[in-house]
């Protein structure tokens, strides 16, 4: 059973997304926070394994309720998804850097909205091809590349695995694109997670931003 965790402004929201989680068989709603501070004492107190947390609420933002959680190693194991609606905006790079797993936009259909949760609680990431390149951008503006600890640990094919995830790719994908298997994909993605400590694919495509990881010519 994936337990799941309501944060969201809008009573109207919160309401859509309890129907949605109550359908399925698999989910459990075990909380719903109108604030961030009541998102953050919903995750302190229930520890759900996946948190839908709206990016903009009264009091304490998004980004801030991430940051929060982060610090604090009793509810690192939270998975938090953004629902926002806007694709892309000022926050977006801000939650991935503080440890969001993904993205979703609040007009997404109920069955991407479950299939995200199942995503995440699984410890992928949620994050696509779209949305990752508007991140480059803005990260690109926001000032290049910088130290990365554990960045010179990598391999130089761990190094491109690290590159082509930060595209938003799926390994499968990836697979298809280099010609070979998705086996292989994942363990090199694998083996620079664990060198850069990254604990998600979205952690993944942060360090490789910062790092400014670049796909081959």
């Amino acid at each position: 059973m994936i337990r799941v965790g309501i944060a969201d402004d809008q009573a109207v929201v919160r309401m859509g997304l309890r129907a949605l989680i109550a359908r399925e068989s698999d989910l459990e709603l075990v909380g719903e926070a109108a604030d961030g501070g009541q998102a953050l004492t919903l995750v302190r107190e229930k520890r759900p394994d996946v948190l839908l947390l709206d990016i903009r609420m009264p009091g304490m933002d998004g980004v801030q309720v991430l940051r929060a959680v982060a610090a604090e190693p009793d509810v690192r194991d939270t998975r938090i998804v953004v629902v926002t609606t806007f694709a892309v905006d000022e926050y977006v790079f801000a939650a991935l850097q503080a440890g969001a797993s993904g993205f979703l936009l609040k007009d997404s259909a109920p069955d991407e909205l479950v299939s995200a949760i199942r995503v995440v609680a699984a410890g992928e990431a949620l994050l696509s091809p779209a949305i990752t390149r508007k991140v480059i951008g803005l990260f690109g503006r926001t000032g290049g590349a910088e130290p990365v600890a554990g960045l010179d640990t990598l391999t130089p094919r761990e190094r491109e695995m690290a590159a082509w995830v930060a595209t938003g790719r799926s390994n499968d994908e990836i697979a298809r694109e280099l010609v070979i298997s998705p086996d292989t994909v994942r363990t090199h993605v694998s083996r620079a997670m664990v060198k850069l400590g990254a604990r998600d694919r979205a952690q993944l495509v942060v360090f490789a931003m910062r790092a400014g990881l670049t796909l081959p010519a």
